[in-house]
């Protein structure tokens, strides 16, 4: 008989408030660091969504940051409170409310930690918020 040791859960079966707190957060201002920007704020919050011209009292789980002394803003939703569950995304510059709430990876089935931090960063740099691009 061979005494194979039990595999570790992946950190994605975490809980998710403790997956966004433990990794998602702190890869993502890893990522944001690696481009430069060290003046980054992230923060994890359950709030009514920030749209400009929605009024609704419904919390989401977001992920909010704010970039280059808060001129810069974005926020990241889970609408299911699960990293596979539905997601948007908004940002907005000089601390206005966003305008528009986009979908965010509505084809991917799984959300792993190295996934999410790649379209996060894929659509924080097409906004152009980091140097040399």
């Amino acid at each position: 008989m061979s005494s194979k040791k039990p595999k570790a859960p992946a950190i994605e079966d975490k809980p998710f408030t403790e997956f966004i707190e433990q990794h998602f957060i702190p890869g993502l201002k890893e990522a944001i660091a690696k481009k430069g920007i060290s003046d980054v704020e992230l923060s994890f919050k359950k709030e009514p969504l920030p749209i400009a011209g929605l009024s609704t009292n419904e919390q989401y789980w977001q992920v909010k940051g704010n970039l280059q002394a808060g001129t810069r803003q974005f926020n990241l939703y889970f609408f299911d409170e699960d990293i596979n569950g539905k997601k948007g995304f908004s940002y907005a510059v000089n601390d206005l409310k966003p305008s528009t709430l986009e979908s965010f990876m509505i084809d991917e089935k799984k959300a792993p930690l190295d996934l999410l931090l790649l379209y996060t960063m894929q659509r924080l740099n097409a906004q152009k918020w980091f140097s040399g691009n």
